[in-house]
């Protein structure tokens, strides 16, 4: 009997144990039932008084009010981190605050921090580098620095500074892109025979709409009105341009290379299989490739059912 007892018990661990693993949100939920934390742990917090309502509000009256500042400092909503197309004239702002009849005093400085190399000061440029330009007006609180035919390696940080003693500095980022076109759900797509071919190209970072979009399949050039049929194309434009190619009832002669090629950016290629139900073997061994899996979830071994099954069975062990 006492063996019998002692294996009771460990059956009834080994259960509790697989509870715990399989069916953590069961747990974690009854654990965060209101009323259901230790007793005696509770604390309880008396209201506020009114006086001490009016005098938070008094305090919260006197935060609010400005502070008007008495010396030169930076506008950050103006003066914001730029990302800027490869090859296409940049613009890095800093305005400056209340720098009023200082100037004589004062100057607006723009540094590049990679090499700490002085490029402008105020609306003089110190640089052998042409592409470098100030832009600054009279009675006006913007500093620009202009940067032409932007290259990769211009990106990083540029400093603001202020001749201030010590001198007050604004870091401002520039991230020099290209256009670049991503084909989703690429490098390889497996495509049940008879369903939609439906690819989706992207083309990101692009300075305007690519003027056209065309699809090649095995380096042909796809024509839409080709005696196959079904083949259509639905190109959307804006910052970033879409382009969907749907081919209607799959077969195994669509199977191959895709490429997806913008006026403006490079190709970009994605490969597709076709797969013939009667003689694939995903189906009867339930080896999907990722891009088959619905809507890209995966499925978990447990559910609902499976944790009140062991959940029964776990009382029982302890009763």
């Amino acid at each position: 009997m006492a063996r019998r007892g002692l294996e009771g018990e460990l059956l009834g661990l080994l259960l509790a144990l697989a509870f715990c693993i399989l069916c953590p949100d069961y747990v974690s939920s009854a654990q965060r039932e209101p009323g259901k934390g230790i007793p005696g742990n509770s604390t309880a917090t008396a209201a506020p008084s009114n006086s001490d309502n009016s005098i938070r509000s008094n305090a919260a009256a006197d935060g609010a009010r400005p502070t008007p500042r008495t010396g030169p400092y930076f506008d950050l909503a103006a003066s914001k981190n730029v990302t800027a197309l490869l090859g296409k004239t940049a613009y890095l702002n800093c305005r400056v605050k209340n720098l009023g009849n200082k100037t004589l005093n004062m100057q607006v400085s723009w540094v590049r921090h990679r090499d700490i190399h002085l490029l402008t000061v105020g609306r003089y440029t110190y640089t052998s580098d042409q592409r470098f330009r100030a832009i600054h007006l009279p009675h006006t609180e913007d500093y620009t620095l202009q940067i032409k035919y932007p290259q990769h390696r211009d990106s990083g940080i540029y400093e603001c500074q202020i001749s201030t003693t010590p001198h007050m500095s604004h870091f401002v980022h520039l991230n020099v892109v290209e256009p670049t076109t991503e084909i989703i759900g690429g490098p390889d797509l497996y495509i049940d025979r008879g369903s939609t071919i439906n690819l989706t190209c992207v083309v990101l970072y692009s300075p305007e709409p690519p003027a056209y979009i065309f699809w090649n399949h095995n380096d042909a050039i796809i024509s839409y009105d080709s005696p196959r049929g079904g083949v259509s194309v639905v190109t959307e434009k804006g910052e970033t341009t879409t382009s969907f190619l749907l081919i209607q009832q799959a077969r195994p002669s669509d199977s191959g290379t895709y490429q997806c090629n913008p006026s403006n950016a490079q190709s970009k290629s994605v490969v597709v299989h076709v797969l013939n139900e009667a003689n694939s073997i995903f189906p009867l061994s339930g080896e999907y490739p990722a891009a088959m899996q619905r809507g890209g979830q995966a499925f978990l071994l447990t559910s609902p059912v499976h944790c009140l099954v062991l959940l029964a069975c776990l009382l029982l062990a302890f009763s």
